[in-house]
Formats: structure tokens, C-alpha cells, sequence
């Protein structure tokens, strides 16, 4: 049965330019969706921090916005398809892949279906509100309502459609928490420190999860280094996800002194991204993206942010943000022969 190091950040605080001792930790959903993913898959996951700290998650990836239903997800996909046709005029936006009205165009088209429209008709009026309220930066409902592009819904069954929406994803948020609660390594994870290079060396991957945490711990940690240099040196996979290949930056020199992932093509949370959110927002201290490159990595990001985007050179398998959590963890299977 192959084995991953689940290396999960313990930190639970970022120093930020407008907000010392922030709260921080992992993102739950890249966290959890990955560790299920690998356990169904087979895999003997082992959850370890860099000091045997039991991680927390981060307070901003529990809010609801950020665990809207695939549906929901996918219908309002094939609603801003509908009027960006070009990849590189899709300016996707946090605002616009969290907005709670725009993801709720499903749920309002479905009331519009059971009021007599065809399922096509509701699309095209949701796609026509969707377009002016990203446009002008307003809430659907409200384009709806003053637009005339109602579908004959009164206000009433427009707003229940979003509040339909809102209560379901903080359903699915505290069903993620409830399931996380479960699992034994995330309550006891081992430390990193603790385990010997030849224990390091009966891995067969790393895999890391994001959120901001994995900046503050990750980076420059020698334990992180050793785990790194003896995979690296087998071969095998060393995988991270979102802010999580910070860990990289731990990685000591080669033998002719150039960093050990000089020269490998990788992605991240992009700096672009880290402008997007609320975290980012409060000043950085410094920007992922730019810190991997400047290290010597080739940086291969997604045409637009917030796009699911995985890369794979040779051992190493990187994701750009939560939204490539299933396909990074996906690419860390086939690397290990179990997809």
C-alpha cells in the first residue's frame, strides 16, 4: 500500500502589513477533499505538522462562500460561458466565483421552470442579468428586479433562491468540519521532527494542502528540507497545493549550488489571486508566486485566475489554488499508479 506524508501547517497566525498575528491555518476543503480522495484511492495517508501541533483551519476558508455546491458552482460556470467566449476576456474574479447571488442563478432558474419557463429560457434570462450585474459590479437579484429580466418571479422567490443557496453551503461547511473531526491524524497529527530520514524515506509522496499557514511554517524549515531532499533524492513524488508550495523554499542547494527545484516548471496561488482576497488584502509580507520564481522555478499559471490548473514535471506536482484540489490530488494518484 503506497504512503503519503500529509504535511499539514500548523500555524495559526500571519503577520500581515495592516494586521499583526492574523488568524491563519489550512484550507479545509483543499485539506480534506485531498486526504478522502487519497484514503478511497487506497493510500495509507499519515497527517503530520512540521512540529506535532495539532493544525486548525483557516477562519477564512470556513466561511460559507467558500463551499457553494458543485451544482451551483457548475451552473454559474455555463452562465458566464455564456457571454465571455474568449479565455483571455474572462477577468474571473473572487468576488465573482463567491458572489453569493450569481451562484445562485440554479436555484433561481428552477424557480422559474416550475413557473412555467422551459429550463433554456431561465438560462438566458440568468445569463442576461448575470452579464449586467458583472458588468456593473451589482447583485443579480436586484438586476433582475430593475432590468425587468424576472422570468415573472415576484421579489419574494428571487431572494428565497439565494437564501436557499446560502443555508445549503453552510450545510456543506459544517458537514466538511464534521468529517474532518473524524479523522484521528488531524487531532493527533505526527511531527515531522520527530521522524528520522530513513522514516522520511518510506514515503512514497508528500502532499501539502494551502491556505496561508503553510507560509509561515513551511518555508526555510530544516525538518521540511530533510523531507524533501531524501524524496527528491528517491524520486519520489513531492506534491503542494495552493499556498502550500511555500514548502519548496525549504528545499537546500544542489551540489553545483543552484536550488534543488531550479529549472522545474510549477504553479501556485498566483499574486494576482493573493490581490483578489481578503487576507491579501491586509499586505502580504510577501507574494508566493514571486518568491518561487525568483528561486529559480519556471512559473506556469492558468490563463485566468481562480481556473482549475495542475502542473507535473518530473517528481513534482503542484496546483494553483482550491479550486484544482481534486485535480492535483488526482495527478498525485496517477503519479503513484493507483489511477
Amino acid at each position: 500500500m503506497p504512503r503519503i506524508a500529509f504535511l499539514v501547517s500548523s500555524a495559526r497566525a500571519i503577520d500581515l502589513h495592516e494586521s499583526s498575528d492574523h488568524p491563519t491555518g489550512f484550507w479545509l476543503e483543499e485539506a480534506l477533499l485531498s486526504y478522502e480522495r487519497f484514503v478511497e484511492a487506497g493510500v495509507e495517508v499519515v497527517v503530520m505538522t512540521p512540529d506535532g501541533q495539532a493544525p486548525v483551519p483557516d477562519p477564512y476558508g470556513l466561511e460559507p462562500i467558500f463551499h457553494y455546491p458543485a451544482e451551483d458552482r457548475d451552473y454559474f460556470a455555463s452562465v458566464y460561458r455564456t457571454f465571455q467566449h474568449d479565455p483571455d476576456d474572462i477577468r474571473i474574479t473572487l468576488e465573482h466565483t463567491t458572489d453569493l447571488d450569481l451562484v445562485a442563478g440554479r436555484r433561481i432558474a428552477q424557480r422559474m421552470v416550475a413557473a412555467g419557463r422551459t429550463p433554456s429560457q431561465a438560462h438566458d434570462l440568468i445569463s442576461a442579468a448575470a452579464r449586467i450585474a458583472w458588468l456593473q459590479h451589482r447583485r443579480l437579484v436586484d438586476v433582475m428586479l430593475s432590468e425587468g429580466i424576472d422570468g415573472g418571479l415576484p421579489e419574494a422567490a428571487l431572494r428565497d433562491g439565494v437564501a436557499e443557496l446560502e443555508a445549503a453551503s453552510t450545510a456543506v461547511r459544517d458537514d466538511r468540519l464534521a468529517r474532518l473531526a473524524r479523522i484521528e491524524g488531524f487531532a493527533a497529527p505526527v511531527a515531522l521532527s520527530s521522524l528520522t530520514d530513513e522514516q522520511l524515506g518510506e514515503f512514497d509522496a508528500v502532499f501539502a494542502p494551502g491556505g496561508h499557514g503553510p507560509m509561515v511554517d513551511l518555508p526555510e524549515n530544516p525538518d521540511v528540507a530533510r523531507l524533501l531532499s531524501v524524496l527528491h533524492e528517491q524520486g519520489k513524488t513531492i506534491s503542494a497545493l495552493c499556498h502550500a508550495p511555500a514548502l519548496l523554499l525549504a528545499a537546500p542547494d544542489r551540489i553545483d549550488g543552484q536550488w534543488l527545484f531550479e529549472g522545474f516548471r510549477l504553479t501556485s496561488y498566483t499574486n494576482e489571486e493573493e490581490d483578489q482576497n481578503k487576507i491579501g488584502r491586509l499586505g502580504m509580507p510577501w507574494l508566493l508566486a514571486s518568491a518561487l520564481q525568483n528561486a529559480g522555478a519556471i512559473f506556469d499559471d492558468a490563463p485566468y485566475p481562480w481556473a482549475s490548473h495542475v502542473v507535473v514535471d518530473r517528481n513534482l506536482i503542484t496546483g494553483q489554488n482550491p479550486y484544482s484540489t481534486e485535480a492535483t490530488a488526482d495527478a498525485v494518484l496517477k503519479a503513484l499508479e493507483l489511477l
